[in-house]
This record gives C-alpha cells, structure tokens and sequence, in this order.
C-alpha cells in the first residue's frame, strides 16, 4: 500500500485516540499532516513528536505557549486558534477526520469539505445542525464522505453497491443506553454518574448522557436523513441491547443487510482509513456463539421522548434541528452540573423549539449564528423554570 496522508481534528478525544491506534499499527503506511486538540498541549504534543506531524494546532490559544514550548527543537510547527484550526484542517491530505465535538468543530469540518478530497466525518453538528450547508459543500467540491459514527458506517457498508432507490427501510439500532429498564419514577432520580455508565461503549459524558436520553439517536437519524436521502418515512429506530448489529438496511425484495461487529470504534474508523479496501484491526472476532442471543424492540418515547422530537425537528427542517442540538448541550450541560433533572432535558429542549424558531440558514455563519442564540434561549427558559 501507497503511503497516505491524515490530518486528525481532534486528536486528543477518543476519535482520534482510536485512529491514532490503527495508525499506530501501520505506521510506515501514514504520513501525519495535522493533529489538533482543544486545549491539551502536553497530550498534543507528545502525539505530534510520536507520529511526526507537520503541524499541531490548539483551538485555546492559551496553551499556544506551552505547545510550542514542548515542540521546542522538534521541526513541528505549533498554531492556536480558531482561525488556526480551519488553516490545519484547510491543508492537502489525502482523508481528514474531523472530529472535533460540537459548533467548534463546524468551521474546520467545512474547510476540510472544501479541499474536495476524502472527510471521514465524526462531527455530528456539521450533519445536525448544519445538514444542508454541508451537504451541499460536499456535492460542490466533489467530496468524499465517509461516516465515522458506527451506525451510519455500517448503513453505508449495507449500501454499498446498491441502489438507495431499492431501498425499503432503514433502521438504526439503538442500546437503549443504561436507564432503558427504568420506570419513570427511576428516571427523574437519575443522577449524572449514573447516566455516564453506558453498558457497551466507552464514551465522553456528552454522548453518554445522549445514549441515556435517546437523544443521541435521534441526532444519528437526522445524520442519516442527510447522509442517505431516502426519505424520513424509511428510517427507522429499534433498542438492540447487545450493541452487536450496528444497523440494517432493508431491500424492496425483502432482503435486510446488517452490519454486526464488536463495541469499538475501530471498526467503523477502519472501514474509513481503509475505503474502498479493508484493514486489519485488533478487535476480537465475534463469537455469535458465546452471546447467545440479540433481541430488538421498539424504543418507548414516552419514556425516552428525545426520538420523536428529533423526528419533528428533520420533518421541520430549516433551523430546526440546529435549534434542537443547541438546546440539547446546553440541558445537558445544567444536567452534567446538577442542576437539572434528567427527565428535564428532554422538557428544556422541547420548550425551546417552542420559543425560538429562526429562518432556514443558507450559510456556515447562519448556522453558527441560530446555534448561539438557540444556546441564549435554552438558558433563558432555564432562569426562568
């Protein structure tokens, strides 16, 4: 294999932890372009000296010093900033994973889509929020994109070489998270260490308070309205608790393709760094045999609401799901805190979509724009509850 090169926004989270790892193992098969990180520059910079970046780049411009101190003599370059981290992400590389959690993310992830080359993409408010800007950059440029997210990797893995207009239905499947036997009077309980202990994946406490919620697939259905238009009435969601089928894809003739594989993002972000061709990774095998059983069932929005109003936000579309994310970090975030109940996040969401309903944005600035007067009014509607 040709020697390839990588830039990794946002290196230091577990995204890029796990690319780092696949790269790690063929090392002599990459060539680091970039690695950025938010605010870590000791971590950032010890991956920079290890995989011999070109470049590493902090989003806090306060740890611009300390960055160039530990590159001191290193032949790295060290940026900090915003403007800095769409330089980095603006660079020639053959795949850039974009990486970078939340709204910071969606400058860098735009200027990675303008190069026209490959984006292995794990940002999730540049498909949420920013659906159509980005999507429409992509079809532009004529770039590539590649799902990191596991279950929109394995849709697009169930796609391949097929026809989206034989497309029956397509289901994403969900774990359900750590509360998905509770009972409703369980769930109002619910404390912050409680809903970051997800049963199957080792996940930052946002997403882990999302998979809690059912917010986080939500979020992945509105991805995959953007990612496969299929239309909204095909996709669909099922609890699968096993977290071993990763999606399914079902066929006008009756056929349903599933992915399975184990719970590691390797998996997905090796189907990325290797497409159109396979890559090995050091994931067990499954061993359908010693699980014994996957079940599926429906999800149960009366208790997990966060589904449905994700669903109302892509029929909406226009700001709508921007608004939505917003409201949702921001809930979390007071949640996270202690000061909301768990089953409150799901209310502050729905109230702001109620209060704050914005024009549909034409550009990456509107968005930015919806999504920071979005955040305003969840904090709003928070001093006044």
């Amino acid at each position: 294999m040709t020697c390839r090169s990588i830039s990794i926004l946002g290196a230091t989270g577990s995204i890029g932890a796990s690319t780092l790892d696949l790269i790690r193992r063929q090392r002599e098969q990459w060539r680091v372009v970039a690695l950025t990180a938010n605010g870590n520059a000791a971590d950032l910079a010890r991956l920079a000296r290890e995989f011999g970046a070109e470049l590493a780049v902090v989003a806090d411009e306060s740890a611009l010093p300390a960055l160039r101190e530990a590159l001191a003599d290193s032949g790295i370059e060290a940026a900090g900033g915003a403007d800095a981290l769409v330089a980095a992400a603006s660079l020639e590389a053959d795949i850039t994973v974009a990486a970078i959690v939340g709204c910071a993310g969606l400058a860098p992830t735009m200027a990675a889509i303008e190069q026209g080359r490959t984006v292995a993409l794990a940002n999730k408010e540049a498909l949420v929020s920013a659906g159509d800007v980005m999507t429409a950059a992509v079809a532009r440029h004529g770039t590539t994109l590649l799902p990191v997210d596991s279950e929109h990797n394995a849709i697009f893995q169930c796609l391949a070489g097929n026809d989206p207009a034989h497309v029956r239905s397509i289901t994403l499947t969900a774990s359900g998270g750590p509360f998905r036997d509770w009972s409703v009077q369980q769930l109002a309980a619910a404390t912050p260490a409680q809903a970051v202990k997800h049963p199957n994946w080792d996940m930052g406490a946002k997403i882990s308070v999302d998979s809690a919620t059912m917010f986080n697939k939500g979020l992945e259905l509105i991805e995959a309205h953007h990612l496969f238009p299929v239309g909204l009435d095909k996709l669909r969601i099922v609890v699968h608790p096993q977290s071993v089928v990763h999606s399914m894809v079902e066929y006008r003739d009756g056929s349903t393709l599933a992915q399975l594989g184990p719970s590691d993002m390797r998996v997905p972000i090796a189907s990325c760094l290797a497409w159109p061709q396979r890559m090995d990774t050091p994931c067990d095998p499954l061993d359908l045999a010693a699980l014994g059983e996957l079940t599926f069932r429906a999800p149960d929005e009366d208790r997990f609401p966060a589904t449905r109003l994700c669903r109302q936000a892509a029929e909406a579309g226009g700001a709508a799901p921007a608004v939505l994310n917003a409201a949702n970090e921001i809930a979390v975030a007071a949640f996270l805190a202690g000061h909301l109940p768990f089953t409150r996040i799901a209310v502050m969401v729905e109230e702001t979509l109620g209060c704050y309903a914005p024009g549909a944005p034409v550009s990456l600035g509107d968005v930015i724009a919806i999504d920071a007067e979005a955040r305003s009014a969840a904090r709003r509607l928070m001093e006044l509850a």
